[in-house]
């Protein structure tokens, strides 16, 4: 009964882990919309804010992945 209870517990924290790639997939687009939003404005500054743009992106990406190294972390090794 013990052993039930773990392994529930186990795949309950991994699900609550995996939200966290959702929720990046909507900072990734946050971030693609506000980039194209502040380019539409002013077409002229768009090429200086590509840098920014893809740092955003990046730092929203790795977030999902981590909590997806979380979700098979709390899976498979504990």
């Amino acid at each position: 009964m013990e052993g039930d209870i773990a392994q529930f517990g186990q795949f309950i924290g991994a699900g609550l882990a995996a939200i966290g790639s959702g929720l990046s997939a909507i900072g990734v687009g946050s971030v693609a919309a506000n980039y194209l939003s502040g380019a539409l404005r002013n077409p002229s500054a768009a090429a200086s804010q590509t840098a920014t743009l893809f740092i955003g992106l990046a730092f929203a990406e790795a977030l999902g992945i981590f909590s997806f190294l979380v979700a098979l972390l709390l899976m498979f090794a504990v």
